[in-house]
């Protein structure tokens, strides 16, 4: 084969993979930037092999590097604070912002899927990754970690039990979600504190991330930690609806009916929500404002308006 014959065939079976790629990435990242960023620096990898090494299967040569590329990116000091960030939330997207086509691998990427991947550490989450859903060998992957098989199977284990706690969240249907985001909007619209809390789990839990700096609107400020509990979480949503006017439009992301609040017309915060058993369980509000640039630019049908008094 020809050079150049094997470079445009390197192309293709990477651009075979890359969704797949970016979507790995932004599981174990929870940044798309950040995992744009690793999907083209696997791309140099994937390129810039050896010329006539054969490599039996393409894909677990890419998972494992691009795997690889994100621990060592997890591990940098400045990566690691901010991992640890009590109420740091992944990244809200849309699906063709990840091209992701497919409507039936929303489950990857929902918001209740991506925070139990992200309480768990990065071992971890490789682990989990690379053996339940690429199905991967110990032997493979202990050596993409740098720990021994034993090593693996103990944080498989734990991530496994980690995440089996929050599985019954990630499967609520479209239409479940839509329901409640309408009624928990309907019930904040109003101020009906036990409307809103007749929609929350009475352990519901809301997180909110407005950055590592944080931010306030009027006398209301970031919540420096999760807050737990319906009454809580009803109380500071009707105090927070009330200092800023903004516009609440339905969007998709993640794959699920989510609310971005506008205001003067740009994103100011996201709202996705985690479900089960027909109530709310947890509460992502995404106010972080460098990481909104993926929630979508055309507007869609107003579902409710958050006007100051």
């Amino acid at each position: 084969m020809s050079q150049n014959a094997e470079n445009q065939a390197d192309l293709s079976t990477f651009e075979g993979l890359r969704t797949e790629l970016l979507v790995v990435a932004y599981r174990m990242l929870g940044d798309v930037a950040r995992a744009q960023d690793m999907v083209q620096e696997t791309w140099l990898r994937w390129s810039q092999r050896a010329s006539g090494v054969v490599v039996e299967s393409p894909r677990a040569y890419l998972v494992t590097a691009i795997t690889r590329l994100c621990l060592n990116h997890l591990s940098l000091a400045h990566v690691q604070r901010e991992e640890l960030r009590a109420t740091r939330l992944p990244e809200p997207a849309r699906l063709l912002d990840l091209g992701i086509l497919d409507p039936e691998k929303r489950e990857e990427v929902s918001m209740a899927c991506l925070v139990a991947l992200e309480r768990l550490n990065p071992i971890e989450r490789a682990v989990f990754l690379l053996h339940d859903v690429f199905e991967l060998p110990h032997e493979e992957i202990a050596a993409v970690v740098g720990s021994s098989e034993q090593a693996c199977r103990k944080s498989l284990e734990r991530a496994r039990d980690k995440i089996s706690a929050k599985k019954r969240m990630f499967n609520a249907s479209r239409e479940e979600h839509q329901r409640l985001l309408f009624a928990f909007l309907a019930a904040v619209t109003s101020g009906d504190m036990s409307q809103i809390v007749s929609v929350l789990a009475s352990d519901a839990v809301l997180v909110a991330d407005a950055g590592p700096h944080g931010r306030s609107v009027g006398n209301i400020r970031n919540l420096p930690g999760p807050l737990h509990g319906a009454d809580k979480i009803a109380a500071f949503v009707i105090a927070a609806s009330q200092v800023a006017d903004l516009r609440a439009e339905m969007r998709e992301l993640n794959g699920q009916p989510a609310v971005v609040f506008e205001r003067h017309g740009e994103p100011f915060a996201a709202l996705l929500l985690a479900i089960a058993d027909g109530l709310i369980f947890e509460l992502y509000f995404h106010a972080d404002l460098s990481r909104l640039c993926h929630t979508g630019t055309t507007a869609a049908p107003t579902v409710a308006s958050f006007e100051s008094p």
